[in-house]
Order: C-alpha cells, then sequence, then structure tokens
C-alpha cells in the first residue's frame, strides 16, 4: 500500500497568467519505490502559520485589522485559511514532480491579502495540508484506490518579495478594493456632482475633507 510523502521546493509567479498565479513545486515521494502509482487526486487546504515569524514595528501597524493591537498579539494571532488547491500527479513509481498552482486574489477584504500586503520583508510561513486519493497497482497487477493519510503535510517558506513582484506586475502602482453597491453609489454621485474625473481624485477629495473636519 502507498506511504506517500509530500515537499514543496520552491514557488514563482506563473508568467503571462490572466490573473496572479503562484506555481509551487511539489515532490512527491512513495514507498515501497517499485510500487506503480497510476495516479494521485490531490487535494490542498493552505494555511499561513502567522505565528511562526517576528514582525517589525511598521508591520505590526500595518496588520492591526487582523490581529489589534501588538499587546493582544497572544491571544489574537492565529493560522489563517489561505486557499484551497487541487493537482493531479501523473504516474510514477519512487519519487516525481508535481505542481500546485494557486490563483491569487488583491481583494483587500480577504485576510490573506491584507496579512500580505502588511508585510514588508521576509518570508510567509505555509503549512500544505493534503488529502485526496491514490490510484496504485498492486503486485498481481490490480488496480487498487486508498486514500491519502489525514496527516500528511508540508511546509514551505514562501518569499515576501515574490508575491509582490507578483502584485506589482499585474496591478502596477494600484490596488483593488470591492465596495458594496450602495456606497459605491454614493460616491459615484459625489464624483458626478462635483465634476471630479478621477475616482482617485474624488477618494482624496473626500479623506482630505474628513481630515480637516477632525483637525477642527
Amino acid at each position: 500500500m502507498p506511504e506517500l510523502s509530500f515537499e514543496i521546493a520552491g514557488v514563482e509567479a506563473v508568467v503571462y497568467a490572466a490573473a496572479p498565479t503562484l506555481s509551487f513545486k511539489l515532490q512527491v515521494l512513495n514507498r515501497p519505490a517499485e510500487e506503480k502509482i497510476q495516479n494521485v487526486a490531490l487535494r490542498c487546504q493552505i494555511l499561513i502559520e502567522v505565528a511562526r515569524r517576528k514582525y517589525s514595528a511598521e508591520e505590526q501597524s500595518k496588520l492591526r485589522d487582523l490581529f489589534g493591537e501588538p499587546e493582544r498579539w497572544s491571544q489574537t494571532v492565529r493560522n489563517l485559511l489561505w486557499t484551497h488547491a487541487t493537482s493531479a500527479v501523473q504516474p510514477f513509481a519512487g519519487r516525481t514532480g508535481a505542481a500546485i498552482v494557486v490563483p491569487c486574489t488583491f481583494d483587500f477584504n480577504v485576510a490573506a491579502t491584507k496579512y500580505f500586503h502588511g508585510l514588508g520583508a521576509g518570508e510567509i510561513p505555509l503549512v500544505f495540508q493534503f488529502s485526496g486519493t491514490v490510484l496504485y497497482e498492486s503486485r498481481e497487477g490490480a488496480l487498487l484506490v486508498a486514500p491519502i493519510a489525514w496527516d500528511k503535510e508540508a511546509r514551505f517558506r514562501l518569499p515576501v518579495r515574490v508575491w509582490r513582484e507578483m502584485m506589482d506586475a499585474h496591478y502596477p502602482n494600484s490596488a483593488w478594493l470591492c465596495l458594496r453597491r450602495d456606497v459605491f453609489e454614493r460616491l459615484h454621485g459625489y464624483k458626478i456632482r462635483n465634476g471630479i474625473p478621477t475616482w482617485e481624485e474624488a477618494l482624496e477629495e473626500v479623506l482630505d475633507s474628513a481630515e480637516e473636519a477632525v483637525r477642527s
């Protein structure tokens, strides 16, 4: 019966993808090495292990939206679910490689995006938790199916630089902010009434007015 283990060997942004996409290089090892694996239908849950790195004062300030004031982080910092992914591993014996392709969002209503954006440098500690099924060939030549053990996982440290460079390539000097429809209509109406040509200028004017009111 297969005994699979997994390792993430690297990561790169997918060149020319229509949307930001990361491809993680997966290594799959099976014992016994001579056993013929016909297919692996792999599911993967990817978590951010937030507590496994240190944070500068600037990073702590940017992450208050997620975890609150730094003095409360011992209570509020928990693993964040980033995403789910799937991968199909082709026939092999012993060891093979595959890819875990992860589409990424720049929507700042998503906790993972807030977390990634709040980091200035260093690495993002990830844990990949695997499940799925293995189709393999017995010694007699029969095809058998077995589940992947629930405790199979692999850790990887994603360089912040890779994520930032990918987002800069897709959204140079810009960011996505999804608004509730009624809020958008209010902002749209304000923009039209005041003859403001761009959304950035409309937001800047609203922010400037709010800051002036606070100072007054």
